[in-house]
């Protein structure tokens, strides 16, 4: 049996990019504006699919400071979120890059029988990074929604 042809070479600045997904989730679920902000260039794009804007279409949303306006106003109503990075897959081309990150997103919020639910989204960012005075920036970021999942939840006390 031969062995196939794939190149698993990692490309120059892949960690950075890679980088970008873990920062991401922390700033999201830190709830820290300017961290997220910092993470896109002045004319990202950040795409919804319908999945997630309650069936208006796609919704795009300009710049890095009205994305994280954006990212933040949608999970101010939770009760907290935890956004699982898995793998990144990230290639390289001069000063630009695209990459697929897996994130299982779960957002934790007061069901109506008083407890705690967690509405997990399973999500592939689908990005574009930009080398940009020294830093790799997310110049675009598409949400793919895999599947979602809907269950209670126990969270610790003390």
């Amino acid at each position: 049996m031969s062995e196939p042809n794939v190149d698993v070479t990692v490309s120059p600045g892949a960690a950075s990019c890679s980088d970008l997904a873990g920062r991401y989730a922390v700033a999201v679920d830190a709830r820290d504006e300017r961290a997220l902000a910092a993470l896109f260039t002045a004319d990202a794009e950040f795409v919804q699919p319908a999945a997630l804007t309650r069936g208006a279409g796609d919704v795009v949303t300009v710049g890095g400071d009205a994305i994280a306006a954006a990212v933040l106003g949608a999970t101010g109503h939770l009760r907290g979120t935890h956004h699982a990075v898995h793998q990144v897959v990230v290639d390289t081309d001069g000063d630009s890059a695209t990459a697929v990150a897996y994130c299982l997103a779960h957002h934790l919020y007061a069901g109506r029988d008083g407890g705690i639910r967690d509405n997990a989204v399973a999500i592939r960012y689908l990005d574009r990074y930009r080398h940009v005075n020294g830093r790799w920036l997310i110049a675009r970021r598409e949400l793919a929604v895999d599947f979602t999942e809907d269950r209670p939840v126990t969270l610790p006390t003390g």
